[in-house]
């Protein structure tokens, strides 16, 4: 988290909380500490847990606290177990809890609210059936009304509005449409189909009338129809209360007892096979992306082995082989693997999850089953199959900087709006920061490490692929998810080494970034003092004039015949140099970069555009820089090397002054020494003024520009090797 997004939460808590700043101790003292005190935590399953029953044990309410935590579990909320972990410790400390305590209590009087529980409230409420006075009722109103106040205004509206949005943002993908007969075809459908037009089965035989080993012989061919998504004549299907709720059903009450009992059962198995085919069906649509659409096929291929058993039961069943305890038997490790699959299917769809989230909750869920080796490969099947698409979509990201995610769903977003041609208008680095970025909702839990290095991965071999070279990573190999995240991790390292060395390769070698920076330095850092003296005794006289006056053609001209009349001539770069009029001085230019663009310092602003700088002012340098190098030399980069250059030449100008003032004062010779002693004092303080101007800039250039230069100069060459 950056240091500016640190504050601006910290201002935020101080004011939610209602603390001033005081004392000199304000926001940015507090975020000082933080940054100071920063350190990455590790989410771990033991960690996570004690966190959760130390708050359960301290809160007043903990069966409602563990309820909303298992909620926001099971809709895999990214930040949970961090903020778990975070409130534990406030409950440790008794002055914090004191002071968010009263300050609650305070912003609830003084809006006329209550912090009672609602579990409280309502056990307040009479109980049902009780009769109740016109007085009575209205006490209870005036009690509802004020906890619904309290309920609506827990949550702010800036919250709530960027809640609102995050969750509509819709993704940028382009989604097939589907025949409209998908749809119209009820029994297009591996669940149970509830269509109440059809006739009831007039020949069903009532179970009372059967004995006990017909009964048993009727409900196991009834339990394999609803193990195949068909209903019974004696066990019924009831309707869906929830889109994603659980399937009931209900038993013939005539049936024995003990067989009503074992098939209670065995029915939890028809349930989750319902929820695992309505997933199947549901996510196998192309707007649930390829993630789900891997792991929905991995599920249909279970579920026909599942579908396998079923037959062969059936036959078994047909023989007169198969009696209710045996088919309890046989199903037992089918159950527990049904049970995983409606489990994985209930999360997914509670999170709403796509993509990188899937396979979040997949590594989540694997990890949880460390001990149950059987249910644990389940899991590792599931993920792994899952995470195919998901790899291939990184294996050519980070092998060729191509990115091909047809529907959002990889850990790194292109913004095709934000074009490399902008790198010369726009004073930021806009191109590099944001044409690829970082999506963290979509990155996978066991690649938040190496995210970073995903991304820069990618551009590297992108820029390398944008200046028409062929990107062929020789040691490319296949990425597998395994538990052990060593072994996909090295192969990120290793394309990440490649692609840094493929991009440094070219920028140092082909694109000689080095002679580039250099040129830059002669130019703008005033290396070649041969080179700027001419130019400005050739254009002393144009720089006189005002702005509007000066013909930047004229300048250019003279610029170009300073340029091959020095030691520059010998630079292969000196015609990317040009000349630019800037609309304001240095000092404008300076106030403009570090005025606040905020609602207080508005009033303050004023137009930095001067019309009437002469040309000295005005005047600066600019450079032709292209693609690649674009990326380095920016104009960002480049406008600070104008600021730079300005500065610079305007001491040289004030130098030149001076010198001129110098030669002025030779005329004091022809006077006796007598009367030269009146121009003493003025002749005196025109040496001290260069001899100021001159150390100035030797300061600037040999003790602070050298030196780092060297430093600089140092560090390319020991990358380069």
């Amino acid at each position: 988290m950056s240091e500016f997004k640190i504050h601006h939460h910290v201002s935020e808590l101080m004011s939610t909380l209602g603390v001033s700043s005081n004392d000199g101790v304000g926001a940015e003292v507090y975020t000082d500490m933080l940054l100071k005190n920063i350190t990455p935590y590790v989410t771990t399953q033991v960690s996570a847990h004690n966190a959760k029953r130390k708050i359960a044990s301290t809160t007043k309410t903990p069966e409602e606290f563990l309820q909303k935590h298992d909620d926001l579990k099971s809709r895999n909320i990214r930040d949970l177990d961090p903020l778990t972990h975070m409130l534990s410790k406030l409950a440790d400390d008794q002055v914090v809890k004191a002071q968010l305590e009263k300050h609650a209590k305070d912003k609830a009087a003084a809006a006329g609210m209550t912090l009672t529980p609602h579990s409280s409230v309502i056990s307040q409420l009479p109980a049902p059936g009780t009769k109740m006075s016109p007085k009575d009722l209205n006490q209870v109103r005036d009690k509802l009304l004020k906890q619904a106040e309290a309920t609506s205004s827990t949550v702010s509206s800036d919250v709530i509005r960027k809640i609102m949005h995050d969750k509509s943002a819709p993704r940028n993908v382009d989604i097939p449409a589907q025949p409209d007969w998908l749809f119209q075809r009820p029994y297009l459908t591996m669940d149970y189909v509830m269509d109440s037009s059809q006739p009831d089965d007039t020949n069903v035989v009532p179970l009372a009338t059967l004995s006990t080993a017909q009964q048993e012989q009727a409900i196991i061919e009834d339990l394999l129809f609803c193990m195949g998504g068909v209903e019974g004549k004696y066990i019924l299907v009831h309707p869906l209360q929830d889109k994603y709720g659980e399937r009931t059903f209900s038993i013939d009450q005539s049936l024995d007892i003990s067989l009503q009992e074992l098939t209670r059962r065995i029915l939890p198995l028809c349930s989750n096979y319902s929820t695992t085919v309505r997933f199947i069906e549901e996510k196998s649509a192309f707007e649930y992306g390829l993630v789900n659409h891997a792991l929905s096929a991995a599920m249909r291929n279970l579920i026909k082995d599942y579908m396998i058993l079923v037959a062969q039961l059936d036959v078994q069943r047909r023989s007169g082989q198969l009696s209710l305890q045996k088919l309890w038997f046989y199903m037992q490790p089918t159950m527990k693997t049904m049970e995983i699959l409606a489990s994985v299917a209930n999360s997914v769809n509670k999170g709403e999850c796509i993509g990188g989230p899937v396979l979040s909750l997949l590594h989540e869920k694997t990890l949880s089953l460390t001990g149950d080796t059987k249910s644990q490969e389940l899991c590792l099947y599931l993920t792994q199959v899952a995470c195919v698409p998901y790899f291939e979509i990184l294996e050519k990201w980070i092998y060729k900087g191509i990115i091909r995610d047809p529907y959002a769903e990889f850990l790194v977003e292109e913004n095709e709006t934000v074009e490399k041609e902008r790198l010369q208008e726009d004073y930021n680095e806009a191109y590099w920061e944001e044409h690829y970025t970082i999506c963290r909702e979509r990155v996978p839990v066991f690649l938040e490490q190496v995210a970073d290095k995903i991304l820069n991965t990618g551009k590297y071999l992108n820029v390398v692929r944008l200046c028409g070279r062929d990107v062929k990573y020789p040691n490319a190999e296949e990425i597998m998810y395994t538990i052990k995240e060593r072994q996909y991790v090295e192969h990120i390292e290793k394309a990440h080494s490649y692609g840094s060395k493929l991009l440094l390769d070219l920028l140092m070698g082909e694109k000689d970034l080095m002679a580039r920076l250099r040129s830059v330095k002669h130019y703008f850092l005033l290396d070649q003092g041969d080179f700027i003296v001419q130019f400005m005794d050739m254009a002393e006289e144009e720089m006189k004039k005002d702005m509007d006056e000066i013909m930047t053609t004229r300048l250019e001209t003279l610029l170009e015949l300073a340029l091959r009349t020095s030691t520059a001539n010998v630079d292969p770069y000196k015609d990317d140099l040009k000349v630019d009029l800037l609309p304001f001085d240095l000092i404008s230019q300076l106030f403009k970069i570090l005025t606040i663009d905020s609602r207080k310092e508005k009033d303050y602003r004023v137009d930095s555009t001067d019309h009437r700088l002469s040309g000295l002012e005005a005047f600066s340098f600019d450079y032709i820089v292209k693609w690649p190098v674009s990326l380095v030399l920016n104009r960002k980069i480049l406008f600070r090397y104008q600021m730079m250059f300005r500065h610079t030449f305007y001491c040289k100008h004030v130098e030149r002054q001076l010198c001129n003032v110098w030669i002025s004062n030779k005329k004091a010779k022809q006077y006796t020494l007598y009367s030269s002693r009146w121009y003493a004092a003025a002749f005196a303080l025109r040496q001290r003024m260069l001899n100021f101007v001159q150390n100035f800039q030797y300061y600037m250039m040999f003790e602070v520009v050298e030196p780092y230069w060297q430093i600089f100069e140092a560090n390319m060459e020991k990358e380069k090797k």
